[in-house]
């Protein structure tokens, strides 16, 4: 595997949000020490001496755990710093965008965390970790919005660099695999193995590949979760029976669409577990993909260097103040959206079909009554205000099956492209570092002295 990629998985996995172990430590011991140092600026923000002994600290674990030999501090120190600084650059756009997650999403992702611990509420858990030291449940929270966040990021910036032309889904299509994914009917068995405690990440790893090879070579679900289920790790399964692609998530179906009957997919890492799937049959359906679409229009208002958060925000509700008192659609779109190829043509997007939009903007579409105007509403994009004119169902057969070979080639393309736009984060932040025995670059370059 190319190492820039190594680097950006094992970032991934260095601050996962669920070692939930280190972050109470963490946490105990930022209230122990009143006094820090600044050990690097990285544009507005500051890291601090903590921040580099927390990661270090984590490093060490994670290196322990998987029998690995832990590197000299000072080398361990330079490259959890440079993990930091990265992290960091990332946290400085995600608040020049405005990007923050709902809090309906980040309840979820925080009791997801909880139940990992055998907590079923917030309330719950808030008090367990609190009563460990005080503010241990808001810094938790915290790390995990701001995950939450970066990942949003990643999302709207690297799908932004992803460019697959027509003729590449057309070839696809023709392709081995592509003619596979049109076998529209596939008899999956899907399971999941998760953790139901604060389980290393490794091993979680390793037993989601032992039930991968246990599923190579047998159907039998049942008896494959019995045999390597613990009382630490939980291995869930079922025989989903035929379904038509479109039932299926559309990132299982991605994975599921290329293989032969037989094969299963590689593990698949999401924040409720580990997911493998295995296609034991595939068959032409002649459904139909019969769809309801949505003629729509919106107004986006988005966050910018010349434009604050605060400010897209009072921008937004001010269009919508003037829609409600009568002025008209496109004219406000025309003049104020910043989805400048819309605004072109008065905020028009056209036909709509679910699945082609953010979901807080499918979400709000759905729900929003023909001819009337929704309240505004906010994705990683922007603000936005929208107003569905009319609604159509379509045969969508053809455009489902272009849709499904674009998710399988952008999922080819996703991690090169995210590894290259983190280099570019990296080297167009400014970093300044204040300890020279913490700096890289300052060691590569110095001349070695003559004892």
């Amino acid at each position: 595997m190319d190492t820039t990629l190594m680097k950006t998985k094992y970032l991934k996995q260095f601050f996962k949000t669920t070692a939930l172990a280190l972050v109470v430590s963490s946490s105990m011991q930022s209230f122990a020490a009143p006094t820090d140092e600044v050990v690097a600026i990285v544009d507005n923000s500051v890291i601090l001496k903590s921040d580099l002994e927390q990661g270090v600290a984590e490093a060490q674990h994670q290196l322990e755990a998987q029998k690995k030999t832990v590197p000299p501090l000072n080398y361990l120190q330079l490259q959890v710093l440079d993990q930091l600084i990265l992290r960091q650059a990332q946290l400085e756009q995600v608040k020049r965008y405005g990007i923050k997650p709902d809090e309906n999403t980040l309840n979820d992702a925080v009791l997801k965390v909880a139940s990992q611990s055998g907590i079923k509420s917030l309330s719950a858990f808030q008090q367990k970790l609190d009563a460990i030291a005080p503010g241990t449940y808001a810094s938790l929270r915290n790390r995990i919005g701001e995950d939450l966040a970066i990942n949003r990021l990643r999302q709207q910036q690297v799908m932004s660099r992803i460019k697959i032309s027509d003729q590449d889904v057309a070839n696809f299509l023709k392709s081995p695999q592509g003619q596979a994914m049109l076998g529209s009917q596939v008899h999956v068995i899907h399971a999941r193995i998760s953790a139901q405690s604060d389980v290393d990440p490794q091993q979680l790893q390793s037993v989601a590949q032992q039930v991968k090879q246990a599923l190579n070579e047998s159907n039998d679900i049942t008896a494959i979760s019995k045999k390597f289920s613990t009382k630490d790790i939980k291995v869930e399964g079922a025989d989903m029976g035929y379904r038509d692609l479109a039932e299926l998530p559309s990132e299982l179906a991605a994975r599921v669409s290329p293989l032969q009957a037989g094969q299963t997919t590689d593990l698949i890492n999401v924040r409720d577990g580990i997911h493998v799937l295995k296609l034991i049959e595939r068959k032409n359906s002649e459904q139909k993909a019969i769809v309801t679409q949505y003629q729509t229009r919106h107004i986006l208002i988005q966050p910018s260097e010349v434009m604050s958060a605060e400010m897209a925000k009072q921008t937004i509700d001010s269009i919508y103040n003037r829609l409600k008192a009568g002025e008209d659609f496109t004219t406000l779109a025309a003049t104020y959206s910043a989805d400048t190829g819309s605004a072109r043509d008065g905020g028009s997007l056209g036909w709509v079909t679910p699945g082609s939009m953010v979901p807080e903007f499918e979400s709000k579409m759905k729900n929003t009554p023909v001819g009337q105007i929704s309240e505004p509403f906010q994705t990683q994009f922007g603000w936005h205000i929208l107003q569905v004119t009319a609604t159509r169902e379509k045969d969508m057969t053809h455009e489902y099956q272009e849709r499904m070979a674009r998710q399988v080639l952008g999922e080819r393309q996703f991690d090169s492209e995210l590894d290259s736009w983190l280099r570019e984060v990296r080297a167009h932040a400014f970093v300044q570092i204040k300890e020279p025995q913490l700096d890289s670059k300052a060691q590569q370059n110095a001349t070695p002295t003559t004892p």
